[in-house]
């Protein structure tokens, strides 16, 4: 995250805010600060969804997730279920 600039242009009719966010900006300290827990948490969850679906191609089966939520077919549950927690101790050992 940078630090931002605005840039009001001032017209006739109306203002406008214009905002700079160049790579060239200082570092926003704070909002680096305070984003990385939640990007790291996000990279972990990220991490399992692939390493599930690598897992579920293995066995055959059909996969589908967004964020965290998993989806197959409903006779395929308790195998997606075994592969999910298996995934889990994986990457967390």
């Amino acid at each position: 995250y940078r630090q931002t600039r605005p840039r009001n242009v001032v017209t006739v009719m109306q203002t406008l805010t214009m905002t700079d966010e160049g790579d060239d900006l200082p570092v926003h300290k704070s909002r680096q600060c305070t984003a990385f827990p939640p990007n790291y948490v996000h990279s972990l969850d990220s991490s399992h969804m692939l390493l599930t679906a690598v897992e579920m191609d293995r066995r055959g089966l059909t996969y589908s997730a967004v964020h965290d939520s998993f989806w197959t077919h409903a006779c395929d549950v308790d195998e997606m279920n075994e592969a999910l927690r298996a995934c889990f101790v994986d990457l967390y050992s």
